[in-house]
């Protein structure tokens, strides 16, 4: 049997050298790569991580679908995604640590290359098949950011206050409004409910039982569609859990997509001492 101090020791000094596992994350509707300031550096200890930009409300690739009146879909942005990874990463299968809309994208992307994909794992991922709530878009259209803020989170007081003037001063460029809004019409009403059977590879999704966007017992329904599907309620937690319950979310995931028998609920010994991995090619 391996020992926990050996494990101990690998983790807090992994090696250098060596391919690491690529693991992609996927932003969602209210959030932009930025978001994962409480996770990438965790895990890009264990994986080679990488944060397409697909959801920029200010870039010129959304402003010029919107001047040719062309809209914003998630079947736009999973080809975004595609071409990125196709293009610029070229190492798969890749791992999928996706947030909300992001989730849509995430299982539109494993249904259609599952070839591409090797674990997944989803925050509270919108498309779920109930009638999502979304009080941010009044955040947005309102200009105010304290609103947003208190929709996502269960404990909005113990939030980064940076993310609240993130947003308020996102709110004040009207490019990026008008880009987010696009993106929200287009995407609002894509389900992906028919689509979890379709995906093959080993996922974990997660909710949370405060939840003011995504409704968590209808996330729970979908889980059991996965073919190799794997559940986890966190509770006294809102819609972001990779922000409001970073410490449990990042060990959580890296036990999830390194473990040879992955569980949604892996012992407290198991999180903590984690060791990083290596891509066989």
């Amino acid at each position: 049997m391996r020992s926990p101090i050996k494990g101990l020791i690998d983790r807090l000094r992994p090696r250098h050298y060596g391919r690491r596992h690529p693991l992609v994350l996927i932003n969602g509707l209210a959030e932009q790569a930025e978001s994962w300031y409480r996770n990438r550096k965790f895990w890009s200890r264990y994986f080679d991580v990488h944060t397409p930009n697909i959801l920029a409300y200010e870039g010129e690739t959304i402003h010029r679908l919107i001047a040719a009146k062309e809209p914003i879909t998630v079947e736009y942005l999973v080809n975004q995604l595609f071409i990125y990874l196709d293009q610029f990463v070229q190492t798969p299968p890749y791992h999928f640590v996706a947030s909300s809309l992001g989730g849509k994208v995430a299982v539109e992307f494993a249904a259609r290359y599952p070839e591409m994909v090797n674990r997944v794992v989803l925050l509270c991922p919108s498309g779920m098949g109930d009638e999502e709530q979304l009080p941010i878009i009044d955040g947005v259209v309102g200009r105010n950011a304290e609103m947003m803020v208190k929709s996502v989170f269960h404990r909005p007081r113990l939030v980064d206050r940076e993310i609240e003037r993130y947003y308020r001063s996102k709110f004040a460029n009207r490019k990026w409004q008008k880009g987010f809004i696009r993106t929200v019409r287009g995407t609002l009403d894509h389900t992906v409910r028919g689509k979890m059977k379709d995906v093959k590879a080993p996922t974990l999704l997660v909710t949370a039982t405060e939840d003011k966007v995504c409704n968590p017992v209808t996330a729970e329904e979908a889980a059991r569609e996965l073919p190799n599907g794997h559940f986890r309620k966190i509770e006294r937690c809102g819609h972001a859990p990779q922000i409001e319950k970073h410490w449990l979310i990042n060990r959580l995931v890296v036990d999830f997509l390194n473990s040879t028998r992955p569980t949604a609920h892996p012992s407290w010994t198991k999180l903590i001492l984690a060791k990083p991995t290596r891509a066989s090619k």
